[in-house]
């Protein structure tokens, strides 16, 4: 529990610090005290009378003294502006050990280590770690209440710099985990666009993925897992790493989606986490398209001119219904110069002056399109819906789109 903090006497104000001691309140722009908290960790109650007549009124209202670490950080804990005073350290710690645990409990707290206290031999040790120190036996009010906003000010440009920091970091890790779409393999081109629907991120709930293999052929993966944030990135870097592996590992496309179900379901965070996804082979010599689907949209087929919708045989998205997938390979023609686009549902769920954009309306700005190569093409159709879409607050979920030609022609 908190201790009363001694109001000081006359004569210790003197001792303390003479005619500074009865200043006026601080001269400086103080308003930052109104939602502060000041907690003074200190065995010596001289620290306490010390401290409390060097804050103005306000400060001094907002004051705690704790002779227990443990308990002034539980109360360091709470948020608001904070600022923790270290005073005389307790027997058997030393001053590491309260500048430690005080920054484990409260990691965004300005601290101070007051001057000519025991704490105050080992500054060095914590002076990385700290915000500063403070002479609360020899200051005048304001010179101790600057101390303090110095010390705030300290503590919000060390939380940007790390907040930089750690933005930088996860932009590497997440750059490193989206995957190469481009397609080093004769016969095929490949154009793509990918945009997670959460600010400031790279990777969202959809993936997808390319691979060439062994026989010349082209694998292709599409999917997209429910809800946002980052459980579900996870989740698709989980699903899209395990699908390249088992392609590499030579699994038919039906024996891959087992095993991304089974993946899914041990990896989710919650129960109702599902996953659709399609996944594709396509054989310039045979010059087919064989396709499973589960649960995913359907996609556009580019042929002389012309684009098709294409809704291959339905089946369950994975982990709706663990273990009871009704998954079926279908098949259809892939001549030389034809194209196929895949997508997740944020490119048509989009609303429009008309309401939902749709498969139709989708389908409708594709015709109007088919005649452009293939990266243009899927620039100008994500171009294209989030024009119609940003009067209504624009495109908000994950988008996920790629074109896959064969024979290098663009499909038009």
């Amino acid at each position: 529990m908190s201790i009363p903090i001694p109001r000081p006497d006359v004569a210790a104000v003197d001792r303390c610090g003479g005619q500074r001691a009865r200043e006026a309140r601080p001269r400086g722009d103080f308003s930052f005290c109104r939602d502060l908290r000041v907690v003074l960790l200190s065995q010596d109650e001289q620290d306490a009378v010390h401290v409390r007549r060097l804050l103005q009124n306000r400060l001094a209202d907002a004051l705690v003294w704790h002779t227990s670490v443990e308990e002034g950080c539980r109360t360091s804990g709470t948020h608001g502006p904070l600022c923790v005073l270290v005073g005389s350290t307790p027997a058997g710690w030393t001053l590491a050990d309260v500048v430690t645990r005080v920054r484990r409990h409260a990691p965004d707290a300005a601290v101070l280590v007051l001057e000519g206290t025991s704490a105050s031999h080992a500054f060095r040790s914590v002076a990385g770690s700290v915000h500063g120190r403070a002479d609360h036996r020899r200051s005048a009010p304001d010179e101790f209440c600057r101390n303090i906003w110095v010390a705030l000010q300290r503590a919000v440009a060390g939380r940007a710099v790390a907040g930089e920091e750690i933005a930088r970091d996860n932009a590497v890790l997440e750059r490193g985990l989206l995957p190469d779409l481009t397609l080093r393999a004769d016969g095929f081109t490949t154009a793509f666009h990918y945009a997670p629907g959460r600010a400031h991120t790279l990777l969202g709930g959809d993936f997808c993925d390319v691979v060439r293999g062994d026989d010349g052929s082209a694998h292709v993966v599409m999917g997209d897992v429910s809800g946002h944030g980052a459980a579900a990135a996870a989740l698709g870097v989980h699903l899209r790493l395990a699908w390249r592996t088992a392609v590499l590992c030579g699994q038919s496309q039906l024996e891959q989606l087992h095993l991304l179900e089974r993946i899914l379901t041990e990896e989710r965070a919650e129960e109702e986490t599902y996953a659709t996804v399609v996944s594709l082979v396509l054989s310039p010599r045979r010059r087919t398209l064989r396709t499973v689907t589960a649960g995913h949209p359907g996609f556009l087929h580019r042929h002389r001119g012309e684009v098709r919708w294409v809704e291959p045989p339905p089946g369950l998205p994975l982990g709706l219904f663990p273990g009871q997938g009704d998954w079926h390979e279908s098949e259809m023609a892939m001549p030389d110069g034809d194209g196929i686009v895949l997508f997740t549902d944020g490119l048509y769920e989009g609303r429009t002056a008309g309401g939902r954009l749709g498969e139709e309306g989708l389908l409708g700005l594709a015709g109007r399109l088919a005649h452009l190569e293939a990266q243009t093409f899927v620039d100008a159709l994500v171009g294209g819906v989030s024009l119609l879409a940003a009067p209504f607050g624009g495109l908000r979920d994950d988008v996920a789109v790629l074109h896959l030609s064969c024979d290098g022609g663009g499909g038009g």
